[in-house]
């Protein structure tokens, strides 16, 4: 816990931006000037080892969807610039985070090879003049935590002065309308001494009603939901046949419904959110963990602590790569670092304190959010005893179909128990994610998340 303390002291410390965003004052103006059109600081770190932002970066001539993503960046086959590991990480600790550090220690053979930055994510013209439209109008409702209105899709505080409000530019990032996961692989490694793993394989599909392109007021909305998921279970034995629809609304609890093959029924499960594990993952995995970050923010106080320079997972391909095997990419401590990438970037940090009177198994949790992107990167959680337990790591990459970033696979270390989730991914399934921007098909509309929907799919 002093470590925790010291790290976010040496932030108020050395943050780049004023705490609070006072730095940038709330001025419409500065975005495409001395800002990226999403709020990011388009200068250079003073060093240079963070170079100026870039704007978009088109795939090579050729890429169209089924074609590995990485094959067609314009910077493949770049070489490490160096790599950390147990040997060096006190002599970079300064830009690293305590999870980070801890990953390295802990974790055996656990390293990060170092490559160059490269700063090209970018936005569509219309999320980009949402954005200039949310300045001095998005605001918070009273209640702290909860957005009462901006215009969707884009960043609703550019230039954020409240820890919620960097984590709603998280959360309403561009991703399209829709994901599509043709195949996932949700897998939990064995257990200490062990050898088996849960791989549990699903088709998923993420939807976006506010990301539809154009101008959407959230406050004309009627009950907006961040999201709509659809997922069902096709291995193993235990979980095949089971299926869900979900839909995460941004101020009210979420609504699941689980269906079980067994009874031939759809349940709700009014209480399956926050912090309870997920069906069938061993207490690993709970349901405010994908992503990052998942679902409401009304457990927490969230706390703006400033901006650091740090080694973030970014540019990170080989996580999608669906054509390697699964055991080349995940290993029993850790996923292999041949397909792992880190850079240096800027990233807002936000700490995240459980309200008093509120119960949560993570009392105490760190954010960290790509400047350029507002994706969430890492995320660490300290148990009630206020010991570093859980760390998370979002991978991003460009999106050729959006023109954004995404960060989607992720890896989640339970430092306890030595065990990590790997999820939300496409590597070794044979089949790669892809990102909707037009609302065709009939997952691309709220009806299909309904209770009678999903017993009408799941009883074929």
């Amino acid at each position: 816990m002093n470590q925790h303390r010291a790290f976010i002291g040496a932030i108020a410390l050395a943050c780049m931006a004023a705490i609070g965003g006072s730095a940038w004052a709330a001025d419409a103006a500065k975005l495409g000037s001395d800002l990226t059109p999403l709020g990011g600081e388009k200068a250079a770190s003073k060093d240079g080892a963070i170079p100026a932002w870039q704007g978009t970066e088109a795939p090579a001539g050729g890429w169209s969807f089924g074609k590995k993503r990485g094959d067609f960046w314009k910077h493949k086959g770049e070489k490490p610039l160096f790599s950390i590991d147990a040997s060096n990480v006190d002599k970079h600790a300064a830009k690293l985070s305590p999870g980070q550090v801890a990953l390295i220690k802990q974790v055996a053979g656990y390293k990060m090879d170092v490559y160059p930055t490269h700063r090209s994510c970018g936005a569509p013209d219309f999320v980009a003049e949402n954005t200039k439209k949310n300045v001095g109008s998005a605001a918070l409702d009273a209640d702290g935590w909860s957005l009462k209105d901006a215009w969707l899709p884009g960043v609703p505080f550019p230039m954020p002065e409240k820890g919620a409000e960097v984590m709603w530019n998280a959360k309403t990032r561009y991703r399209g309308v829709g994901i599509d996961y043709k195949s996932v692989i949700t897998a939990v490694s064995p257990r200490k001494g062990g050898s088996e793993w849960i791989k549990a394989g699903s088709e998923q599909t993420l939807y976006f009603p506010w990301g539809v392109k154009g101008s959407n007021q959230l406050s004309k909305m009627e009950k907006p939901a961040e999201y709509q998921t659809y997922f069902a279970y096709n291995t193993p034995a235990a979980l095949a046949g089971q299926a869900l629809s979900v839909s995460i609304y941004m101020k009210e609890p979420s609504e699941t419904f689980y269906y079980f093959p067994g009874q031939r029924r759809v349940r709700r499960m009014p209480t399956y959110a926050y912090d309870a594990p997920q069906i069938g993952m061993e207490n690993q995995y709970t349901l405010d963990e994908p992503f990052v970050f998942n679902g409401l923010m009304d457990r927490f106080d969230w706390k703006l602590a400033g901006k650091k320079e740090i080694y973030v997972p970014y540019d990170a391909f080989g996580m999608h790569d669906f054509s390697a095997k699964f055991e080349d990419v995940a290993k029993a401590d850790s996923i292999d670092p041949a397909y792992r990438r880190y850079e240096l970037h800027r990233v807002w940090v936000v700490e995240a304190t459980v309200k008093a009177g509120t119960r949560h198994m993570m009392p105490k949790r760190t954010f960290y959010v790509d400047e350029d992107s507002w994706n969430l990167l890492i995320g660490e959680d300290y148990d009630a005893q206020g010991k570093l337990a859980k760390v998370r790591e979002g991978h991003l990459i460009p999106v050729y179909e959006t023109g954004t970033c995404d960060a989607t696979a992720m890896v989640q270390y339970n430092l306890n128990e030595g065990r990590y989730v790997f999820d939300l991914h496409a590597a070794g399934t044979g089949k790669d994610i892809q990102w909707v921007t037009d609302p065709n098909g009939p997952r691309f509309k709220s009806a299909f998340y309904t209770s009678d929907n999903l017993r009408a799919i799941s009883d074929r």
